[in-house]
């Protein structure tokens, strides 16, 4: 899988972009966020690639910034969202007011971007809720803990079995109770679990 790309802008337009790496051209479809931040033809230039796999056609979406690439990966975890309609919604927004409209469920905004009505705003809101942080912020990112440590503990907990909401319950009280690392955090979040068992 092609993960990033690195070469000369060849030619680029709103949607897409060629890049000639070592003399072969790499097209990528980016939203128009990036499209923005491309140099202009004839310099260089780095993408971060998420490479698409289909039965009929191998397709690449580029992105300038993690940020873009991990919301882009993001939205097609809601149901009914391909790469191409994520693509979509990205260009309708900035990726850190896309985060804000989605994190409180801002419908106004959403349904503002081309192709997404209610329903799929409404959607949106709801399956991409406790995943999104501030740009730049690890998802599920405990207040107060290192940049991190918050989502790991989130993550090690659910793999022992518990449900979502409750880890996060647990991981507030051991951050109240002063625990900033991932040992920490896990440790007294487990201890606060125990006699839910």
């Amino acid at each position: 899988m092609i993960a990033s790309l690195s070469g000369r802008v060849e030619r680029a337009s709103p949607g897409e972009v060629v890049i000639d790496v070592g003399g072969v051209g790499y097209r990528a479809l980016v939203s128009l966020t990036t499209f923005a931040e491309l140099p202009a033809p004839g310099r260089e230039c780095r993408l971060r690639v998420v490479t698409v796999v289909r039965e009929d056609e191998i397709t690449l979406y580029g992105f300038t910034t993690a940020d873009e690439e991990e919301l882009f990966r993001l939205l097609q975890g809601v149901t009914g969202v391909g790469p191409r309609l994520a693509l979509k919604i990205l260009s309708g927004l900035s990726v850190s007011a896309l985060r804000r409209a989605l994190a409180v469920a801002d419908l106004a905004t959403l349904t503002r971007i081309s192709g997404v009505g209610k329903k799929l705003a409404e959607r949106l809101a709801l399956e991409l809720k406790g995943k999104l942080g501030a740009p730049g912020e690890a998802a599920g990112t405990v207040p107060g803990a290192p940049r991190g440590a918050g989502d790991e503990a989130l993550e090690a907990l659910e793999s022992l079995g518990y449900p979502r909401k409750t880890a996060e319950a647990a991981l507030e009280t051991a951050r109240s109770g002063g625990a900033a690392t991932l040992e920490t955090l896990v440790r007294d979040a487990l201890r606060a679990l125990a006699p839910r068992r």
